[in-house]
């Protein structure tokens, strides 16, 4: 599992770590069962304190992307599907938001603007 770690975000670690994970699961690269890595493993690879590893755990453990087993390890569960549609309907909305802003700004047509929502909407049946 790939995480990338950056000093210039203005970004704790443990805040950094928590979004890139979540936002693999979102993504549907991590699903349901996957083990990630122990917080020492993960704490090694990317070079970061197991502290800051912890800390992103505790917190995905919370939200209900993860669970983990004493023993087993840490695995991505489905106990939160609420969440993550929440979550799914947060982003969609941020780029609406964004599409909206630029349609009017440029003049587009909310008629247009729809027209070509339904397009890309019927792309992916």
């Amino acid at each position: 599992m790939e995480i990338i770690i950056s000093s210039n975000k203005g970004q704790p670690i443990y805040e950094q770590i928590t979004s890139q994970i979540k936002a693999k699961v979102m993504s549907g690269e991590l699903q349901t069962g996957d083990s990630i890595p122990s917080m020492r493993a993960l704490a090694k690879s990317i070079h970061v304190s197991v502290t800051s590893v912890q800390k992103a755990y505790e917190d995905l453990q919370r939200d209900g992307f993860i669970e983990t087993t004493v023993g087993r390890g840490s695995f991505i569960t489905a106990n939160n599907k609420d969440f993550y549609q929440e979550e799914r309907q947060r982003q969609m909305e941020e780029h609406l938001q964004e599409a909206a802003e630029i349609a009017r700004t440029s003049g587009i047509s909310l008629g247009k603007t729809i027209d070509l929502l339904t397009i890309f909407y019927q792309e992916e049946e």
